[in-house]
């Protein structure tokens, strides 16, 4: 997002001072002058490092960076995540199985942390996770949790911060970056829409040599705009279909890069 510097803004308004005092409509321009006032956007909490919810499991991952063998990292929040078991504490379906059968023959380090947002993977990563062993392929999914207090625009920005540090920590990787899963019971959840914003941001981060956005969301809606393969319980997470259209649709990919 860019933010103009205090002179830019300055320089702006003094302009709009200028262009109220001249225009025709001045003394309405001038009864509402507050409204025409250039303000600086708000500092976005998306590209602020911050450990929340991943300080916890934090040291385990930067263990495994330092110490494991592994050639493809995925990294995102507890969609990501739930690839590691068959069912969460709550008995919640998760993805191992369908993990199992796409990827058992790869070596993958899974950094995925329920809960977690775009701030909290630019935290691990400047705090350890992005060093030691260099993967081949790094699949992110994130900014789901980032919904509830940012707009599309801050989340793809935290997106791209998180980018960012992944290729400058692994510069050799090529980087699968996952559009924003849907969410929501219809496609006028205010959440969905804010992560559809943020896509079409991110979509532009594709550069087809370091960085590949792909976007695999259409598979998992309906002709209505209702979830596929996701939990009904709360229209967020996937259960096993949601993982067998995810695996299926990029295990060709990562095993191509790794290979």
């Amino acid at each position: 997002m860019a933010r103009p510097t205090a002179d830019e803004v300055a320089r702006m308004n003094a302009d709009l001072k200028k262009f109220i005092e001249t225009s025709p409509d001045r003394d309405l321009l001038q009864k509402y002058e507050s409204l025409l006032t250039v303000q600086v956007p708000r500092e976005n909490p998306c590209i602020r490092p911050a450990p929340g919810v991943r300080g916890r499991r934090h040291q385990a991952f930067v263990d495994i960076a330092k110490t494991n063998d592994f050639d493809v990292l995925f990294y995102g929040d507890s969609i990501t995540d739930l690839w590691n078991v068959e069912h969460d504490p709550q008995g919640n379906p998760g993805g191992k199985n369908v993990f199992n059968k796409y990827f058992a023959d790869m070596k993958v380090a899974n950094f995925g942390v329920s809960g977690d947002t775009t701030q909290g993977i630019l935290w691990g990563l400047q705090n350890g996770e992005g060093q030691g062993h260099k993967p081949k392929a790094v699949m992110l999914m994130i900014g789901t949790n980032n919904t509830g207090g940012s707009s599309g625009p801050e989340i793809a920005e935290g997106i791209g911060a998180d980018v960012l540090e992944l290729r400058k920590d692994f510069p050799d990787a090529k980087i699968l970056l996952l559009a924003i899963f849907p969410r929501g019971a219809g496609p006028s959840d205010s959440n969905r829409r804010k992560c559809e914003e943020a896509n079409k941001i991110i979509s532009r981060l594709d550069d087809q040599k370091h960085v590949f956005f792909v976007n695999i969301n259409s598979k998992f809606l309906n002709d209505q705009g209702g979830l596929i393969g996701f939990r009904t319980t709360d229209h967020l997470h996937p259960v096993e279909q949601g993982f067998e259209i995810w695996a299926s649709s990029v295990a060709p990919t990562l095993k191509s890069w790794v290979d």
